[in-house]
């Protein structure tokens, strides 16, 4: 396996890390910040029912997996970006198989 140049290496983790601390970010608006602010958010409705009882309920979990869905395609678009490509780790590894 070819090593990554420093530059690119970085630039790809400062992506990832971005990622990671806006994805936390939501975590933390939709599981805490609606908690702490339920009663001045009482006064909106979904589906006929509070707002903030329907986040605890409903809508953190929803929110987390539309956030997994959402990190799974932009994790595959920033690793195409940086040229880490599924086809060539699985015939990199098959080739280590190979030569044992």
């Amino acid at each position: 396996m070819r090593k990554l140049e420093r530059e690119k290496a970085d630039a790809y983790f400062k992506y990832r890390t971005t990622m990671i601390v806006i994805y936390l970010a939501i975590g933390f608006l939709v599981s805490y910040v609606v908690v702490f602010n339920a009663e001045a958010l009482s006064s909106f409705t979904v589906i006929g029912i509070p707002f903030h009882y329907y986040m605890g309920a409903q809508g953190a979990v929803l929110t987390f997996i539309v956030l997994l869905f959402i990190n799974a395609i932009i994790s595959d678009k920033i690793d195409k970006k940086f040229g880490f490509n599924p086809e060539y780790v699985e015939s990199a590894d098959n080739s280590k198989v190979d030569d044992q």
